[in-house]
């Protein structure tokens, strides 16, 4: 759980630090949403140094909970709800994570 909770966090503070400028660029927000997208951008390369596997088995999963994390904010942020295509697509994915992430050593 521990190992999840933080690629979670890792997700989140990657897809924070993007959305801002985001809004910034094409939404027309303050230019100040870039303090708090560099220090997301920040925490999310940190983060991704405190999972303790390789750091290619990091990454292949990491992405698979970044998937995950980014169709959740499809219909949280976004307002729009995923189709039943994005809830297999994030099932498989999640699948293919926990083979990765949770493999006998």
């Amino acid at each position: 759980m521990k190992t999840f909770i933080l690629y979670l966090a890792t997700a989140l503070t990657e897809i924070i630090g993007c959305f801002l400028p985001y809004l910034w660029l094409r939404q027309n927000g303050p230019v100040w949403v870039l303090v708090p997208a560099a220090i997301s951008l920040a925490a999310f390369t940190w983060l991704l140094t405190l999972h303790e596997a390789a750091s290619g088995r990091v990454y292949a999963s990491y992405g698979g909970v970044y998937i995950a994390t980014a169709i959740a904010w499809l219909y949280f942020v976004d307002g729009i709800r995923p189709s039943i295509w994005d809830v297999v697509g994030v099932t498989v994915t999640l699948t293919g994570v926990a083979i990765i992430a949770y493999q006998p050593n």
